[in-house]
């Protein structure tokens, strides 16, 4: 079969976040069961843009290999997925993945929130309102039992349409945050989605039997979360050892102390598969890490394709 091409518009016509949330976790489960291979990010820097790359393959009953670039400049940010055969080695799909990237980023928070946090969580905390928190937020509602969900954000009047926007698409109880303080010592799940370089609130803060999803931290420039909140947690879950170890800004800061070891970081493949152990006790602080890797991009990417492929979107290449 021909290779496509899919847009944005195809893509958002086939995607949804169940779809995501199952993808994201057979990637982590392939990964654990050494059925895939997934390659840290690589970064090209020109002095005006970036180009970044993660590459990879599944090789369980997919068998798929390829690679998600990115460009990031002040005119904005570009993606696109390649998918190839990895039997043959032809091209499948080359999609375009601001969507795509968005619903697997969030897919992976409600992966592990639905894996670590406690089963009668009720409150969270979403530290952002841009369009990652999106993905999230919706996500946290369809892996979790929360029923409130308090936003935090810099620009109110974008905070009120977001909040508005999302409660209507989960059904949760969304409303901005008015005292951020308080709003996280009440949290059972606070989750952070922001471009931030200085922590967004202190680990003190947290309540016992917390669950974070740090998500927006996938260089050393950036930072969302304090040491204390890294030294509380009883668990720390990367997406990959491998990744974290070169671009997790929340946790090289205590590995380079020797407050944290780099064999206590378990990746979220390990507790899916029942390799590692997940949450000990009702009162135990899990923390996860996303970097983001190319195997839930390709996993997603794989199944977008075979419904677009059904609903006969997209356009044939020259391949």
């Amino acid at each position: 079969m021909a290779a496509l091409y899919l847009t944005e518009q195809d893509v958002a016509a086939v995607v949804d976040m169940p779809l995501a949330l199952e993808a994201v976790a057979s990637a982590h489960l392939a990964l654990a069961k050494g059925e895939a291979v997934d390659c840290p990010r690589q970064r090209v820097r020109s002095g005006k843009s970036i180009q970044h790359l993660l590459q990879g393959g599944l090789f369980d009953a997919r068998k798929v290999t390829g690679y998600k670039v990115y460009t990031s400049s002040r005119a904005g940010v570009r993606f696109w997925l390649h998918l190839f055969d990895a039997e043959r080695g032809d091209p499948l799909a080359v999609i375009e993945a601001n969507r795509l990237g968005m619903m697997r980023t969030g897919a992976a928070g409600g992966v592990a929130a639905r894996a670590l946090a406690r089963e009668d969580s009720r409150r969270a905390v979403v530290f952002g309102a841009g369009w990652q928190a999106r993905g999230q937020l919706e996500a946290l509602a369809l892996s979790t039992s929360v029923e409130q969900i308090a936003v935090v954000a810099r620009d109110a009047t974008r905070l009120d349409a977001f909040c508005c926007e999302m409660a209507a698409l989960t059904g949760r109880e969304v409303f901005p945050a008015e005292d951020i303080e308080a709003a996280v010592r009440q949290a059972d799940v606070v989750v952070t989605i922001t471009t931030a370089a200085a922590p967004l609130f202190k680990g003190e803060w947290l309540a016992e039997g917390c669950h974070v999803t740090a998500a927006g931290s996938n260089a050393l420039i950036r930072r969302e979360i304090d040491e204390t909140c890294v030294s509380r947690a009883g668990l720390v879950v990367v997406d990959s050892r491998a990744t974290a170890l070169r671009e997790a800004g929340d946790l090289l800061p205590a590995l380079e102390k020797g407050r944290l070891r780099e064999g206590a970081l378990v990746e979220l493949g390990e507790i899916l598969a029942g390799h590692r152990a997940g949450r000990s006790d009702q009162r135990m602080i899990t923390l996860f890490e996303s970097q983001g890797l190319a195997v839930q991009d390709l996993a997603l990417g794989v199944e977008v394709l075979t419904r677009a492929q059904s609903a006969k979107l997209g356009t044939l290449l020259p391949y």
